[in-house]
């Protein structure tokens, strides 16, 4: 398989080409405010730490429960057209109420409930690119799903550096919501235009039949539970890449802000072609296996930053970052899409799952490694977690397909 081969099989089928198309509005979304929320609470709307944080926690809780019921709710139903066009319905509304009104109580309630309920999209594009993949081999199935993923990662190349600009320049810093309006004003319009009908697909999607109760027992089985908690243990160190980074840079000698947006951006765009290359080793190893690997070369990134900071040399931690980045942020969603794999839906809003252990785990490295000795060993720590928990699961998943093949000789 070509370097290129995933975009190509992306574009020719339609529904791939609106997941992509889909996921690098959303990439554009979050890229625009992702940077600028915290500011944006605390200096122009004057939340307090303990007020942020409350919104924080209540959106993220939000944004979590919202993704697994609607994946659930579309596995029962296969409805996906409607879930998909009221998701993005929430995040438009949630973008044009802070646009339009720009108050406390406005901004509030779109941070804390319509932004995050409409972020379900996200895992909503990820099933229907599941669903239209089916009748393709796993390689290419799994190449796809790495090619959207980095395709959501391309927005944040063109979106920040202009946000950034048209900032200093003097443009307010609420302008960004007249982005976001546009930007969820044209995902409401491509899913009307291009998401199939539902019951009208070249692909067969039947209804789950599961209750809400038996999804949700089937999410907290052990089998899925154990592994989303692993997964979510791994990405972790990505997270805490995103909460060390500043903090270690500005502290160094000689380093300023100016390094800090420098070295993200091009960890950024270094990340696109090593997702697009990850691909090309499907057919030699295991899913499990290249996690593992990812994991133990983003280790490597995150924790010679502190050691390297003030020093030429951290500039060459960018491509070990990049490669083990491209890998830990890719894989898992195929990876977890696997654990359920006649449920896209569910097994698509795993992902938001993970993302709540990934935060624990980064804010259990960040609290003991600064309070024991510093950021330095708060990324040991969690460089430490991350290889610990790959290891963990090819463990795991070398013993379930031992067990797999033993049954089948009996």
């Amino acid at each position: 398989m070509s370097l290129l081969a995933p975009l190509i099989l992306v574009g020719r089928d339609p529904a791939l080409r609106l997941a992509a198309s889909g996921v690098f509005l959303f990439g554009a979304f979050a890229g625009a405010i992702a940077p600028y929320f915290s500011l944006i609470a605390v200096e122009t709307f004057g939340l307090g730490n303990r007020a942020f944080a409350a919104l924080l926690v209540v959106s993220s809780v939000l944004s979590v429960a919202s993704s697994v019921a609607a994946g659930i709710l579309t596995d029962q139903r296969a409805n996906r057209r409607t879930v998909a066009l009221l998701s993005a319905g929430l995040l438009f509304l949630g973008s044009a109420a802070v646009f339009l009104f720009p108050t406390l109580p406005i901004f509030l309630v779109a941070h804390a409930i319509l932004l995050p309920a409409g972020s379900a999209i996200m895992g909503q594009f990820f099933a229907l690119a599941r669903l239209a993949a089916t009748e393709s081999a796993p390689v290419e199935r799994d190449a796809i799903l790495a090619a959207i993923r980095a395709i959501f990662a391309l927005p944040f190349l063109i979106v920040l550096p202009l946000v950034s600009w048209a900032i200093r320049q003097g443009a307010p810093i609420m302008s960004i919501y007249t982005l976001l309006f546009a930007i969820t004003l044209c995902l409401v319009a491509l899913t009307a235009a291009f998401w199939p009908r539902d019951g009208r697909t070249g692909w067969q999607d039947r209804p789950s039949g599961l209750s809400f109760r038996a999804a949700l027992a089937e999410i907290a089985h052990l089998r899925v539970s154990v592994r989303v908690v692993l997964i979510g243990a791994v990405t972790g160190a990505s997270a805490l890449y995103m909460v060390l980074m500043g903090l270690i840079f500005t502290q160094s000698a000689g380093r300023d802000a100016g390094d800090v947006a420098l070295y993200a951006g091009l960890m950024a765009g270094l990340e696109v072609p090593f997702m697009l290359a990850t691909p090309l080793m499907f057919r030699r190893y295991s899913k499990t296996a290249l996690i593992a690997a990812g994991a133990a070369v983003y280790a490597v990134h995150l924790s010679g930053l502190a050691l390297l900071a003030a020093t030429p040399w951290v500039w060459l931690l960018i491509i070990p970052g990049a490669a083990g980045g491209a890998v830990i942020l890719s894989l898992p969603i195929a990876y977890l899409q696997d654990l359920m794999a006649d449920r896209p839906g569910t097994g698509s809003s795993l992902m938001a799952v993970q993302r709540i252990a990934a935060d624990g785990f980064c804010a259990a490295a960040f609290v003991i490694g600064a309070a024991l000795s510093g950021y330095g060993l708060a990324a040991i720590a969690g460089s430490a977690i991350a290889v610990g928990a790959a290891l963990i699961l090819v463990a795991i998943d070398a013993r379930g397909a031992a067990a797999i093949a033993s049954r089948r000789t009996l």
